[in-house]
């Protein structure tokens, strides 16, 4: 996503571009939806700034989360998710409740039915003004799709909570980012601040919070981890935000190498999304205003 041109601000994004999966690395970027955030169907606090919490459903079906700005810096609301259509066409909207500047995001669909998990970085951050505050989030929803009309949103769950945030002049704000769900049902999540990645046993069933789960790794190659993703050997991967590296890892948690995929260092790196085939992983490098791939 995009902020309107040419001022690339944070928090005000709002457009989303995709690529032909089956292109691999050859596909080319297009605009699938730019979004107005004057003519929403539903509420959407503070107004429209996208970020990476972004999944695809069956059907089609778009979600992508706000967490909006007046200018770059100044925060206006909680932000919402907002629903497409396989057209780009915002057909709806969720708010409130455990929605607070969702940030990163993963999902899960089995039949007519879809479990989105997303961080939430702005409990008690603005009121911190630039102080750490203990309260970011991992919020369960629960969606089903039916035959006919848009997802619906069935129950919401905090399944983590108590991880360090804050607001940054460089990053907006800084907190849990990067989620993964593994085959055997623990979610990993990406604890910015403190240079780790922990687990959420049995997400997929949780109704509560597990805190902030179980630490899996700590330190060494990591450094403010934030996307992450899953290999179809179990492994994880790991973009650092402190400097342009890609780190592997093993599903207890060992360290196994870490390679610089960005030349731009600190601050390039952000989101990470593997091909179907999972021989190509994709990624934005912020430095170079670009999506690149790595095969």
């Amino acid at each position: 996503n995009s902020g309107p041109p040419p001022s690339g601000l944070q928090g005000r994004g709002t457009t989303i571009v995709q690529l032909d999966p089956n292109l691999g690395p050859s596909a080319t970027p297009q605009v699938f939806a730019q979004i107005d955030p004057n003519h929403l169907p539903g509420a959407c606090p503070g107004g429209v700034g996208l970020t990476t919490a972004l999944s695809i459903l069956p059907g089609g079906w778009v979600v992508v989360g706000s967490l909006p700005t007046s200018d770059g810096s100044t925060i206006t609301g909680a932000g919402c998710l907002l629903v497409l259509n396989s057209s780009g066409a915002v057909v709806e909207t969720f708010s409130g409740g455990p929605i607070n500047g969702p940030w990163d995001m993963t999902s899960v669909s089995i039949g007519a039915l879809s479990e989105l998990f997303f961080t939430n970085v702005l409990n008690g951050t603005v009121k911190a003004r630039g102080s750490v505050v203990n309260q970011g989030t991992v919020v369960r929803a629960v969606l089903f799709t039916p035959p006919y009309g848009p997802p619906r949103m069935l129950a919401t769950s905090v399944i983590a909570s108590g991880f360090p945030e804050e607001l940054n002049s460089a990053a907006l704000v800084i907190g849990p980012t990067g989620v993964a769900l593994d085959r055997n049902g623990a979610l990993y999540v990406a604890d910015t601040i403190n240079s780790r990645i922990t687990a959420i046993p049995s997400a997929a069933f949780r109704l509560r919070s597990a805190g902030v789960g179980i630490p899996v790794s700590t330190g060494g190659d990591l450094n403010a981890p934030l996307g992450l993703a899953t290999t179809a050997d179990g492994n994880l991967l790991a973009a650092n935000g402190g400097d342009g590296n890609l780190v592997e890892l093993s599903p207890s948690g060992a360290q196994l190498g870490e390679k610089t995929i960005s030349s731009g260092g600190g601050g390039a790196l952000f989101g990470l999304a593997l091909s179907r085939a999972g021989n190509a992983l994709y990624f934005v490098d912020d430095s170079e205003n670009q999506l690149n791939v790595l095969s």
